[in-house]
């Protein structure tokens, strides 16, 4: 057995050179996902740009009893997207390490939109696997959230206790996940270094007052959300549906960096629009006048300043 409560917290390796697409259709583009090893029990994935323009990170997470793999990517299709053989390579091998009877796999989201959800099938058919339904009553079931979304709820991977907060905001079914064995706080599309989409922005506002208020009183050390959409140039994103990010910005963001995002949704509450910071921005998405905003942010970004696609 794996002493989670009193081993840790470990140190994660995050020293990792992220694959950022390619440049011309000629190039190698890596492999469909890329697998780094955080700790021996803690793993992150990335979707490759050349697969998908969205590019999430999955985060898989291993326990005595049972491992937890948050989203599925952006791709339904096994043949350009072989996720469920990916992390079924990663689980064998943990298991010849480890090695147990009736090892289960739990594949959860850290909210419901497409491109965290496209892969879900895969894992349909598979054994000692339960695929946690997207919809609102099946993130509250299985959780055994009783107040959403005040409630904080444990979960427990035997031995490594997550923590699991609602945020909703970005979208309805939205979930931030405290893992003390990493000090990981994962913040799925809420919180990230890119365009943060408060479609309800009053939600969203709420959230991220009680997300701040949540860490804080937990010694986060590192946010990890699901996307990088900056560059490392500070108020510098990357276009909509680009497929080639040379200079992106760090995936780990700090607990300053949180404490930012909080204080800018606060500003942003009464102003729809795009309102751009040095780290990442705030999309209120309150209308047409909004979106045309982003629009028109994207194509002056591919005109003038000539980010490649």
């Amino acid at each position: 057995m794996i002493d989670f409560e009193h081993a840790g917290p470990i140190e994660p390796d995050l020293d990792v050179q992220w694959a950022h697409g390619v440049a011309h259709k000629r190039d190698d583009p890596g492999p469909p996902i890329q697998v780094h090893q955080v700790d021996e029990h803690t793993y992150v994935l990335r979707q490759n740009k050349a697969v998908h323009y969205e590019a999430p990170f999955l985060y898989l997470l291993f326990g005595n009893d049972r491992a937890i793999l948050f989203d599925t990517g952006a791709t339904a299709d096994p043949q350009t997207f072989p996720l469920r053989s990916v992390v079924d390579g990663v689980i064998g091998a943990w298991l010849d390490t480890h090695p147990r009877p009736g090892y289960r796999l739990v594949v959860a989201h850290t909210h419901a939109h497409g491109d965290h959800i496209a892969a879900d099938a895969q894992f349909a058919d598979r054994p000692d696997t339960e695929v946690v339904g997207p919809d609102l009553p099946a993130v509250e079931a299985f959780f055994g959230f009783a107040d959403w979304p005040n409630d904080v709820v444990p979960f427990d991977l035997g031995g490594r206790v997550l923590e699991v907060l609602p945020i909703p905001g970005h979208q309805a079914t939205s979930i931030a996940v405290f893992d003390p064995w990493t000090r990981f706080l994962l913040t799925g599309d809420t919180v990230y270094p890119g365009r943060l989409y408060g479609r309800d922005m009053p939600a969203f506002v709420e959230s991220m007052d009680r997300l701040a208020e949540f860490a804080l009183r937990r010694p986060v050390e590192h946010v990890m959300g699901c996307h990088v959409e900056m560059s490392r140039t500070p108020r510098l994103d990357y276009p909509l549906a680009s497929r080639y990010q040379p200079d992106e910005a760090a995936l780990p963001m700090t607990m300053q960096q949180l404490i930012a995002v909080r204080d800018a949704t606060r500003l942003c509450a009464d102003t729809p629009g795009v309102h751009v910071f040095d780290d990442f921005i705030v999309f209120n998405g309150a209308g047409a006048r909004a979106n045309l905003q982003l629009i028109a942010r994207t194509m002056r970004q591919r005109l003038i300043r000539r980010i490649p696609r």
